[in-house]
Parts: structure tokens; C-alpha cells; sequence
């Protein structure tokens, strides 16, 4: 069934046909119609959940890491400061390694104060342990939820799900919505196999475990660093999971195929423009004005970050001229962060691809399908140069 929506109710209606049980609500800009409705679901009787308003960011995810350890399925909304206010949970909710799916709907930080959108908010917390996620429309957004779900379930790791505010959450395209009989075939009842109860008393993130050592029957307990690792190592399966889920899903649903890298005239493409999130609908149009006047351009979406799909890029983009990494966000200091990780990535290429870096649209600031083009033309036009420092689109305007 299509409809006409905003991406907050995109998100709102996937939760609903996740039969998600607890909802932890605190409003924020601009994600706060997300949980507004999901709290008319709710009272109208249309879905089954305890909705529970909070006082804080802080205790919204503390309300979700408790009822995911009994074994209810969780969700949550946030966006910029909020995600901050939440950061020490963030880091418990992976270590404990609990399933459960967050919203972050993409806002920019203060100081100075701003509710405008770039994603400095998730990108500074690309390290706590979460699986993040960016999508470019409102169809990625509903079909994402759903399948994070899987994903997070089968993994034992928090997910986060990050849109552009405004650009995705406010604005209004068409989506299909699937049968929540679909879903239901899709996404089984969450049980988590670590479930506290009475009947099973366990003591969890006890905080005398610094290291490995024998039991008392001389079996090896793991440690702290030990349970680190595994985090790291089953982060890293999830691309190979999320692949596998994204083509069961397009099995049952009828969407599917590109979960993690998603091209755009690449096949014969001598320069490739990368991004996270819904700049990459609009590079798109930039690379179709640019094949008109013969230059090889193609988009690559990369829609999961973390874990970082550096095999998948390499392969991807080895052997091409040259490669324009679009940023809302930056590793102050240094470059834009996804800029640094694929560099990085390419770093084992045969054939390494010449590298541009621009930062645009920090605190909202306007980008044109001009600004894009420009750039891009630029970064062809000083090719073969390699390791271009960053430039800025946009600046001073």
C-alpha cells in the first residue's frame, strides 16, 4: 500500500509493524513527531506497546537497555544533543549486548546553538559500540527499521538508524508500506537468549571482571578485553548478516538488494562520488548532468558505517581515476571521518584511486546541485594528484 508521508511517520509505521512492546519517548527537534506518533498509535489501540515518557535522553535509553534485558523488543528516537545526553548508555547498551533499534534523526551540535541539520551528532558517536545506519529516502527509512530489527536480534547489538532532519523528516514522498502479515513472516518474536528473570537470576557487567582468569573449575572465564573483542569480531559479521537479511527481506517483501553499498552509474565509471544519506539522491542528478557532457561520473550511498565495509569499498573503487567523498560532518582536525575511513580502505587498492574530501551543509547550510558540480569538476580537473586536502562548499555564503 503506497502513501504520501513525512520520513518521521516512515519510521513511526515500521516500528508499529515491528510490534515493538516498549517505547521510550523524549521529544527533541527534529525527531520529535517520530515519538508524538507513535504515542497516537498507541492511545488509539491501533498498536500494543507501553509508551513511556522519560525525563531525560539519558533515561529513555535507560528505559529501553532494562526492558530489552527481559526480553521485550525496544525502541527510541533522538537527535543531536539528546544522542549526547545519552552517551554513557550508548556504551552499556552495546557492551551488555542488547538488541534493540534507535532512530537518530541527523541534527547539528552546539554550541552555537542550532536545530538545523548535518550529522555531527551520530558521527561523533560512530565508536560506542552501535551498528549505524544512513538512509537516503523515505522507503530506506521504513524498510531499514524493519530490517534492523533482524539485525540487531541476531547479532545481540544495539542499531542505529540515522536520516537527515528536514531533508527526510519533515519532508513529504511516497512509500509503500508492506502487509503487516509480511513483517510478521519477515521478523519472528523477539526472544533474547540472555533474558533476566526469576527463574534465572544472572549477574551481568559485573565491575570486578578486568581480565581473564580460571574458574573454580579451572575453566577459563573471559574478561573484560575478551568481551571486547567479541564485540568487535560479531560487529564485523554484521555485514555479511545484514546482506543475508536484506535478501530475505527482498524475498518476502519485494525490496531489496543493496544494503550496505548502493551504485549509481558505476559500472563504467571513471570517477565516483560517495556520501552518506540523502546528498546522494541529489549527487544523482549532478552525475547525470556530467555523463551529458562526457565525463565518466558515477554515486556510491554507503548506507552502513558502522561496522565499516572497507573490503566491500576497495573492491568497489580500486582501479578507478578518482573518487569525491561529500561530508556533513568532520573529525575536527583532521578531515571528514568517512573521507579518513576510506582512505584508509583503499589503502590495500592495486590500483588506488585519486582522493577529494569537501565538507558541506554543516548547521544546515544550503547546498546547491551547483556546489556539487563544481567540486566534482574540480576534482577531475587535478587528477592525478593524490590526497587533495579538504575543501569546504558553501563556505562564507
Amino acid at each position: 500500500m503506497y502513501v504520501f508521508d513525512s520520513g518521521n511517520v516512515a519510521a513511526a509505521t515500521a516500528v508499529k509493524l515491528a510490534r515493538v512492546q516498549v517505547i521510550a519517548a523524549y521529544p527533541i527537534t527534529p525527531q520529535t513527531p517520530l515519538t508524538e506518533k507513535l504515542s497516537q498509535y498507541v492511545e488509539s489501540g491501533v498498536m500494543e506497546a507501553e509508551y513511556v515518557a522519560v525525563e531525560s535522553e539519558h533515561s529513555a535509553l535507560g528505559v529501553c537497555i532494562g526492558a530489552s534485558s527481559t526480553s521485550a523488543r525496544t525502541f527510541t528516537g533522538t537527535s543531536a544533543h539528546g544522542l549526547l545526553y545519552m552517551a554513557e548508555q550508548l556504551h552499556w547498551a552495546a557492551g551488555a549486548r542488547l538488541p534493540m533499534v534507535m532512530c537518530v534523526v541527523n541534527r547539528a551540535l552546539g554550541a552555537p546553538f542550532n536545530v538545523w541539520n548535518d550529522q555531527q551528532d551520530s558521527i561523533s558517536q560512530r565508536d560506542c559500540g552501535w551498528i549505524q545506519i544512513y538512509v537516503a529516502d523515505h522507503q530506506e527509512i521504513l524498510d531499514t527499521v524493519i530490517k534492523a530489527y533482524r539485525l540487531s536480534e541476531e547479532v545481540c547489538l544495539p542499531v542505529m538508524v540515522c536520516y537527515d532532519g528536514y531533508y527526510l523528516s519533515h519532508t513529504y514522498m511516497p512509500y509503500d508500506v508492506p502487509e503487516q502479515s509480511e513483517v510478521d513472516a519477515f521478523l519472528p518474536p523477539y526472544q533474547y537468549r540472555h533474558t533476566l528473570g526469576p527463574a534465572k537470576p544472572t549477574s551481568l557487567n559485573t565491575v570486578t571482571l578486568p581480565g581473564g582468569r580460571p574458574d573454580i573449575h579451572g575453566n577459563f572465564a573471559p574478561g573484560y578485553m575478551e568481551l571486547r573483542h567479541c564485540l568487535d569480531l560479531e560487529m564485523k559479521q554484521a555485514i555479511e548478516i545484514y546482506t543475508r537479511i536484506d535478501g530475505e527481506y527482498g524475498e518476502t517483501i519485494g525490496r531489496g538488494g543493496s544494503p550496505i553499498l548502493q551504485t549509481y552509474l558505476c559500472e563504467d565509471a571513471e570517477y565516483v562520488a560517495v556520501a552518506l544519506g540523502s546528498m546522494a539522491s541529489q549527487l544523482k542528478d549532478v552525475a547525470d548532468s556530467l555523463r551529458e557532457e562526457g565525463v565518466k561520473v558515477g554515486v556510491l550511498a554507503l548506507s552502513m558505517y558502522r561496522p565499516f565495509p572497507g573490503e566491500m569499498l576497495a573492491a568497489e573503487l580500486d582501479g578507478r581515476k578518482g573518487v569525491i567523498v561529500f561530508e556533513k560532518a568532520l573529525s575536527y582536525g583532521h578531515s571528514g571521518a568517512l573521507y579518513a575511513d576510506l582512505r584508509a580502505a583503499l589503502y590495500t587498492c592495486t590500483s588506488r584511486p585519486a582522493t577529494s574530501n569537501y565538507i558541506l551543509g554543516l548547521g544546515g547550510r544550503a547546498y546547491e546541485s551547483g556546489d556539487f558540480y563544481q567540486a566534482i569538476r574540480e576534482s577531475v580537473e587535478r587528477e592525478p594528484a593524490r590526497g587533495q586536502d579538504m575543501g569546504w562548499l558553501g563556505l562564507g555564503r
